[in-house]
């Protein structure tokens, strides 16, 4: 196998891949093919760099599609009772479930990220803040709530206004406390805490999660980069750049901070990154005859790490029904690694009921098999499970 180059040194693609290949090194990372063992369940949200939780539904049924007889309840006190998860903004500025044993290595890769992200002028311009104003906000914040107390987004705005006797400092965190709390969440003076009724609260991170220190911040872009070439690889800087939530020179910078663990692909005549270590279990891989069926929330990052390349997944024609307006993510049918339909669930008395509508024939096998997940989902969601196929309108 070729080592890594050096700047300006172009190599040469150390193997050619299929994307049954690809499909199948992925559906094996991402627990897709054989569900983990209930006692993994950490470990599985760690491996896929965090459950994103834009929906917290969304992250309960990531892991749950992943992982061997979880229970509903289990995502929940992982989070707020046992704390061994922390939400936080975290990949593109979105919101994530990480592990707390990881939390300083993302907190380093997000500090790093933090200048381009959010005190870039063209943000900062939009949001009507200036360099000046956030970095005092966000050590406002971090001062505030390093006492141990949890705090709603009014009682913290009142508390940085009164702390800087700035009522305008205050009305940005009461006006725009998404596009204010980011920067202080990627540095690490802030993150979720369990919420007081309807009411969203905010504690410091070593308050509620204990000591920590952020890791070195290029050991933990490297580590970033790391993590999810590992279970979405190979990718194209341009793909690793868009999932981190920067420009594509951006994404290169990482590729280089892995040095030679890093090599190049072709699949199916496109150039991608691989990590080394994965090229031989990539050649060894195939997701056709895998016979893996998942009913795949929305925003699932099995989908999220496809839609630079979605076509490669999809039948024609199909990409709109999954990759929809305003960076919606529909949840999918997974049939051996492909996105075969889409899907959607609700509640009707006792029963549970769950439609899908696939893209084209399915096998007798699949259709069988999404049977059965519908029966686990029933089961971890409580109702009767009740199974219509065809168009959702």
């Amino acid at each position: 196998m070729a080592a890594r180059s050096r700047r300006g040194t172009r190599l040469e693609p150390v193997a050619e891949l299929t994307w049954d290949q690809v499909l199948g090194l992925r559906l094996q990372r991402q627990r897709l093919d054989v569900r983990a063992p209930h006692a993994e369940r950490l470990v599985v949200a760690g491996a896929l760099c965090g459950l994103h939780a834009q929906l917290m539904s969304s992250a309960e049924l990531t892991l749950w599609a992943r992982v061997e007889q979880l229970r509903s309840d289990d995502v929940a006190t992982a989070l707020w009772e046992e704390r061994a998860l922390v939400k936080t903004w975290a990949a593109r500025g979105t919101l994530h479930l990480l592990p707390s044993a990881d939390y300083g290595s993302w907190t380093g890769a997000l500090t790093a990220r933090a200048p381009r992200a959010y005190l870039n002028a063209s943000r900062l311009r939009y949001f009507g803040l200036t360099e000046e104003e956030l970095l005092r906000i966000a050590a406002e914040i971090d001062a505030t709530l390093a006492d141990g107390r949890l705090l709603t987004r009014t009682e913290l705005a009142a508390e940085v206004q009164r702390r800087t006797g700035s009522q305008a400092l205050g009305d940005r965190l009461r006006d725009n406390w998404g596009s204010t709390l980011k920067y202080p969440a990627a540095v690490g003076a802030l993150c979720f805490g369990p919420s007081d009724g309807q009411n969203v609260r905010f504690a410091h991170p070593a308050a509620w999660l204990g000591a920590w220190r952020a890791d070195d911040g290029e050991a933990a872009l490297a580590d970033a980069a790391r993590r999810w070439l590992a279970v979405a690889g190979p990718l194209t800087r341009e793909e690793l750049a868009r999932w981190w939530g920067v420009a594509p020179a951006d994404g290169r910078r990482m590729l280089r901070l892995l040095g030679d663990e890093v090599v190049p692909v072709t699949v199916e005549g496109t150039e991608r990154w691989l990590l080394a270590a994965d090229v031989e279990p990539a050649q060894r891989s195939a997701a056709k005859g895998s016979g893996g069926v998942r009913l795949l929330p929305g925003f699932d990052q099995y989908t999220i790490a496809a839609t630079l390349h979605a076509d490669q997944l999809l039948p024609a024609g199909a990409r709109a029904r999954v990759y929809r307006p305003q960076g919606w993510i529909s949840p999918v049918l997974l049939v051996e690694g492909r996105m075969a339909g889409v899907w959607r669930h609700e509640r009707r008395g006792t029963a549970l009921r769950v439609g899908i509508e696939p893209f084209g024939r399915l096998p007798r096998a699949a259709r069988a098999a999404a049977a059965s997940e519908v029966e686990l989902l029933a089961r971890f969601l409580g109702g009767e499970a009740a199974l219509d196929w065809g168009p959702l309108g």
